[in-house]
């Protein structure tokens, strides 16, 4: 029997991360670009 860990799980988990953290980075940055292409519209309409 083996006793050694299996780094298959924290690569998996790393993966995990890396991934919901660039989604989340891709939906913080298109809320972001959506507020400001709206207040350069409201901007341009005074």
């Amino acid at each position: 029997m083996r006793e050694a860990m299996d780094p298959w799980t924290f690569i998996a988990a790393s993966y995990a991360i890396g991934v919901g953290a660039t989604v989340a980075m891709i939906g913080w940055s298109l809320l972001s670009m959506r507020r400001a292409e709206k207040r350069r519209d409201d901007a341009r309409k005074r």
